[in-house]
Order: structure tokens, then sequence, then C-alpha cells
């Protein structure tokens, strides 16, 4: 465990290697070994380069590969998880880091120090093991030392459809209102140019 001031300068460095570090694209693969790069994207999946010497290509279709994205991979913690970019963070500023290979007491006595919050009864050795391998992979890439910077994500394309605009005043019937004032008018003279009605006569007096 780390005590005192230097509790606190482990802390500061911590932070500031978690200001440092880029994973973005870096993923893991159910049951392939190591950590890949994600180089493009096509219908089905993601074309994918491997981290080692080889640079080993691997196409991968997303409905039968599971993917893990490093950034957003967390471990189990007592209150709430723990991301795995902050342990990097520690174990980057941590004086040493045990072999994958060493036992499970030495691995446990390493991330109490790195991850004091980690569930121990969820985390077990073998997920240690794959961490700091992990670890092994990603410390001397440039990657791991860079600064990563937040990219917003790209939006869909849209396909916009022309539409006419409807002037509704315009298509207001206001001729053929005219036209039937205009009968109506008519209608008005032609009944008063009728004649009136002559009275009816008075009956002569017997």
């Amino acid at each position: 465990m780390v005590h005192g001031d230097n509790a606190l300068r482990f802390a500061l460095n911590a932070l500031r290697y978690a200001k440092n570090m880029n994973l973005q694209g870096i993923v893991s693969v159910s049951g392939k070994p190591g950590l890949w790069k994600a180089l493009a994207q096509n219908k089905t999946g993601f074309i994918l380069e491997s981290l080692d010497a080889q640079k080993t290509k691997l196409v991968v279709n997303l409905s039968t590969a599971k993917l893990a994205a490093l950034d957003e991979i967390t471990i189990f913690g007592w209150d709430e998880d723990l991301r795995l970019t902050d342990v990097f963070a520690k174990m980057k500023a941590a004086a040493s880091v045990p072999d994958a290979k060493a036992d499970g007491n030495t691995l446990r006595r390493f991330f109490r120090e790195v991850a004091p919050e980690h569930d121990e009864e969820k985390v077990y050795a073998s997920d240690m093991k794959k961490i700091i391998n992990w670890f092994n992979i990603l410390k001397t890439l440039p990657l791991f030392n860079e600064e990563q910077v937040p990219t917003e994500a790209p939006m869909a394309e849209v396909p916009v459809i022309a539409t006419p605009v409807v002037d509704e005043v315009a298509e207001m019937p206001t001729k053929p209102a005219a036209k039937k004032a205009k009968a109506k008018a008519a209608d008005t003279s032609a009944e008063a140019e009728k004649p009136a009605k002559a009275a009816p006569k008075k009956k002569k007096a017997e």
C-alpha cells in the first residue's frame, strides 16, 4: 500500500498519466489473444490489426465476434465499477509492475495498490493477468503516451427531399367567388327589372 506523501504523489502522477493516454480504437476480441486496433469498418464488422510486431490483419463480423473497446471497459468495484483507463494510469505511476505469470497473492497485492476499491470476490487472478498483459502491450506504444483528442461522432447523412412552397393565399378561390358575387348581383338586378304584379281588382258591389 502507498501511504502519506507518497500516496499523494502517486495520485497526482496517475491523474497526469490518465490525461496522456489515447486508447481510442483499441479493442479486445473474445477468443483472440492480445489487443487490436480498428482500421476500418465495413457493412458487417471491422477490419482490425494486431498491436504486436506481426501486424496481423483480421476481419471480424459483429454478429459472431465479441469486441470490447478498452476505453469503455470497467472493473468490478465495491461501490462503483472502476474504469480500466484509470487503473492503467495508476499502473504507469507505479514503481514497478509484476509479471503477469506471478502468483495470485502477488497480483492481488499489486491491484490493492493500483485499484484499491476493486471487488476482490469478482476480480479473479485471470482478470488481473489479462490486464497486466494488456498493459505490457500498450506501455511501449506512442498512443499510450499521447493525449486523447475528443472527437465528435459524425452525423448520419439524411437525404433532403425538396418540397414546393405552397402559397395558401394564391390558392384561395378569389375569382370564382367574384363570379358568384357577380351572378348574384345579376340575379338581384333581374329581380328588380321584373314588372310588379298587378294588384288584385276589387269586386264590384252588387
